[in-house]
């Protein structure tokens, strides 16, 4: 199933790699901006994400997960499943 997930990252970035990581252990496809050394690229992350300008940015479909302990702490409560499959988490 596509879930259309977006995250936006510096390729030195730990938590990036962290967030990535835990998307790929879930089987999940994701699309990577990669914003190192593009200032269109993080100009259009910062207006995506409400004006935070560190990285990662995790997007599913249009809704704004946050950084990796956002979506850390939200895959850690459920939430996170629950956003990805809403008719079984229902």
């Amino acid at each position: 199933m596509d879930h259309q997930i977006v995250i936006y990252t510096k390729d030195y970035c730990p938590y990036c790699k962290a967030a990535k990581a835990l998307l790929a252990s879930k089987g999940l496809r994701f699309t990577n901006i990669e914003i190192s050394g593009d200032p269109a690229k993080r100009k259009d992350m910062v207006s995506r994400a409400g004006g935070r300008k560190t990285v990662p940015q995790i997007f599913v479909r249009d809704i704004h997960i946050g950084e990796y302990t956002d979506l850390a702490d939200l895959d850690a409560r459920g939430g996170f499943d629950a956003l990805l499959h809403p008719a079984i988490s229902a």
